[in-house]
């Protein structure tokens, strides 16, 4: 049963035209009419659009939505795998195995190129590069914290060395199996050790290989500008919700020189809250009646999925 979905939407795409919008397929195709890898897709929407929004996307639907919303890349979090897809807290229990299997769904619903939280790069950042390559993934950004991990945006994150890190990376770098795909590299640093000491780590990161760099729980557009200013690459910014870095606007973040935008979790935190409601409304009243507003449609459904 293990590769029965990826069966059947083999099977679909033969029979039905599953959604994939012409902006997605022109975003796939290089000037010179060849079919641009994933990575190469992420590199091209990054110098169309910046900065570059990237919206967190916690399954295949998800992906479809966002497309249709206008997105440009997307993005799997740790997180979201750990919390959605194995009702676990992200804290280092998922494996590699777990997030590819989502990777896999994502990649084939949508023609956007999507980042993917690799974690600490598990065991053998090597393999996990080439794997997530395979799976259709244009990019992984690793993370400097040890390997029982902490959310970016909790006290008491604990991190390993320089040298430590910087082996990661260029074990991802070694195992990179195609040149476009993008090597991005999480900094945790700025939270306990200061922000000069983080973007002493970052120089490292990119001296060792990374191609961009997130640089988590930053409190200021000071700070963000500092890294642009020092780094001279890209920047993600993690706007995520209830946690330290303030809900920065698009042209604030573009004003401190920020490259990437990343909403990780927005979309699932709604879906939560809707669910939960929809759940408390049936339970109490006996009828979804009072909530139907509140969800989307069949016909709503089948336009999403191009199903006629």
């Amino acid at each position: 049963m293990r590769y029965a979905c990826s069966w059947l939407i083999y099977s679909l795409r033969k029979n039905v035209s599953l959604n994939k919008s012409s902006a997605g397929r022109r975003a796939s195709i290089s000037p010179r009419g060849r079919r641009l890898t994933a990575g190469a897709q992420l590199r091209t929407a990054l110098e169309a659009e910046r900065p570059l929004q990237i919206v967190g996307v916690i399954n295949a639907y998800a992906a479809i939505l966002a497309q249709r919303s206008g997105f440009k890349a997307i993005y799997l979090s740790g997180a979201g795998v750990a919390n959605a897809s194995c009702g676990v807290p992200d804290i280092g229990i998922t494996t590699l195995h777990d997030v590819l299997t989502d990777v896999r769904r994502i990649t084939q619903s949508t023609d956007l190129p999507l980042l993917v939280d690799a974690d600490t790069g598990w065991d053998n950042p090597r393999h996990t590069v080439r794997e997530m390559i395979k799976a259709g993934a244009a990019g992984i950004h690793i993370e400097d914290q040890v390997s029982a991990k902490r959310c970016g945006h909790l006290p008491g994150k604990k991190l390993v060395s320089t040298d430590q890190m910087v082996s990661r990376i260029k074990a991802v770098k070694a195992g990179r199996t195609n040149p476009a795909f993008v090597i991005m590299a999480r900094t945790d640093a700025a939270a306990s050790e200061g922000l000069a000491q983080a973007i002493a780590r970052a120089c490292h990161y990119r001296d060792a290989g990374a191609d961009m760099i997130f640089a988590e729980a930053l409190q200021s557009l000071g700070d963000y500008r500092k890294f642009a200013e020092e780094l001279k690459i890209p920047i993600l910014a993690n706007i995520t919700e209830f946690g330290k870095t303030p809900l920065f606007t698009l042209k604030e973040l573009a004003s401190a020189g920020v490259g990437l935008v990343l909403y990780p979790l927005s979309a699932f935190r709604a879906m939560n809250t809707a669910a939960l409601e929809v759940y408390q409304a049936i339970r109490k009243n006996g009828t979804q009646k009072g909530v139907l507003r509140k969800m989307q449609t069949r016909a709503e459904l089948y336009e999403s999925l191009n199903y006629k």
